[in-house]
């Protein structure tokens, strides 16, 4: 029986796999709910009327924060929504903006996001080497977190540890 440290069980990720007859810290927030709240804060500087939106691109081993990234317009450009037309605001999405600066070579990211990809979003992540996607929310259309399971990258609704350690 695999035991899962964080009591999430779509969380595959190795380093929340307890051998059998391990143990659930549930004394510490786990790292995956740190990223989170990370992702959760960098949406507060989105300047999308619609949406806000964070991401965090860690390596494998969630030691290193490799980029961020929150959904507006392009640098150097205004910070407000091109148009007040939904899927139409021009700004740029968070995953795009964390992506374009992580390290090309570095495989293996994890990717954190407040909510889930977008089709294009989803398949960045897969192309730059993302082996796990954590949500918070899911978007309105899910085409995107079925790409990424369709791809063998795992989706994660992370939503269990949102109102502890508050």
């Amino acid at each position: 029986m695999t035991v899962y440290k964080d009591g999430v069980s779509a969380n595959t990720h190795a380093l929340n796999l307890l051998p059998d007859g391990g143990a659930e810290d549930t004394n510490r927030i786990p790292l995956y709910e740190v990223y989170m709240r990370m992702a959760e804060e960098l949406a507060k500087r989105s300047t999308c009327a619609r949406l806000q939106v964070g991401t965090v691109v860690t390596d494998a081993f969630l030691q290193n924060v490799l980029a961020i990234g929150y959904n507006g317009n392009a640098r150097g450009l205004p910070n407000k929504c091109d148009s007040a037309v939904p899927g139409q605001c021009g700004c740029l999405h968070s995953e795009v903006n964390a992506l374009v600066k992580a390290t090309g070579g570095q495989r293996d990211k994890v990717v954190f996001v407040t909510n889930s990809p977008c089709v294009m979003c989803a398949k960045l992540m897969i192309n730059s080497g993302a082996t796990h996607v954590f949500y918070r929310r899911a978007y309105r259309d899910p085409s995107g977190i079925e790409v990424l399971a369709a791809a063998g990258v795992v989706p994660v609704l992370y939503d269990r540890w949102e109102q502890t350690w508050r």
